[in-house]
């Protein structure tokens, strides 16, 4: 019998903050037929032997979970609190009413002061009685910590004026996956931290520069300098096409699409 990979990440969605298609634009990606220009808003799927979690709940997330028929979540980790990465918070409620207990819900103080705040109803033990409704476990990131079968490293990503999470995976020392969406550069500790990883997940919004988040060149150079083995380019704009953008890759670099699953052995 053919062993499980230790991990593997499915790609719920790898669009902007607006999707591609964007409303309204008739652009040649936003109106392309390829399935991999049709991109929803930035999340993923994380599974190992022993867990099965996302990384943020964008508002498209009740149409990602259906899509990647999500049965099971053990826990959420949230990068930030920007609309496009938090808006499907609610939709969580039926992990809670399947799993019949409370969902463990990971951010930094911050991110859990936002989420609190935005949803009170998950956070006040208001809805602690109620099997079908969203009842959250807060679990303040303060340092590295464990998650199932899986060491999580953190490290902070600027983004603009703002700051995010990004996410280390490992296991027994082996750098499994790094997650760094929404950052315009990698500070060297996100650099060292990840240093070496079979697969980094990062931020490359187009070709051109941006103030907020990374541009393919830059992404590209950030990818050199962790030497990861496998990049994947998310949170993509509507600027270039899927194909356009890989045919100026090199191999070891290609652009997730939404729905796209890569394991690690």
């Amino acid at each position: 019998m053919k062993a499980a990979p230790a991990l593997e990440i499915t790609f719920l969605g790898t669009g902007t903050s607006q999707g591609v298609p964007m409303i309204g634009c008739d652009c040649a990606v936003c109106r392309s037929t390829d399935p991999r220009d049709h991109r929803l808003r930035t999340a993923a799927r994380i599974r190992t032997p022993e867990i099965e979690f996302v990384i943020d709940t964008p508002p498209d997330f009740r149409t990602q979970a259906l899509r990647a028929n999500l049965r099971r979540v053990d826990a959420v980790l949230f990068t930030h609190t920007h609309t496009d990465h938090i808006m499907g918070f609610d939709d969580l409620r039926r992990f809670c009413e399947l799993q019949d207990a409370p969902l463990p819900i990971h951010g930094t103080p911050h991110v859990l002061e936002d989420l609190a705040r935005i949803f009170p109803f998950a956070f006040d033990g208001s809805a602690a009685a109620f099997r079908n409704y969203m009842r959250a476990d807060p679990r303040p990131i303060t340092g590295p910590f464990e998650l199932g079968d899986l060491h999580v490293a953190v490290t902070p990503l600027p983004h603009g004026r703002f700051t995010t999470t990004g996410f280390i995976f490992s296991r027994a020392g082996r750098r499994l996956l790094a997650y760094y969406t929404d950052c315009n550069a990698l500070p060297p500790e996100a650099i060292d931290l990840a240093r070496g990883v079979e697969v980094l997940v990062i931020d490359a919004l187009r070709p051109a520069h941006h103030p907020t988040h990374l541009s393919h060149d830059e992404a590209l150079t950030a990818a050199r300098a962790v030497a990861a083995r496998r990049t994947l380019f998310i949170h993509k704009g509507d600027q270039t096409s899927h194909a356009e953008t890989e045919a100026a890759l090199p191999p070891d670099v290609r652009v997730a699409y939404d729905g796209q699953t890569v394991t690690v052995p």
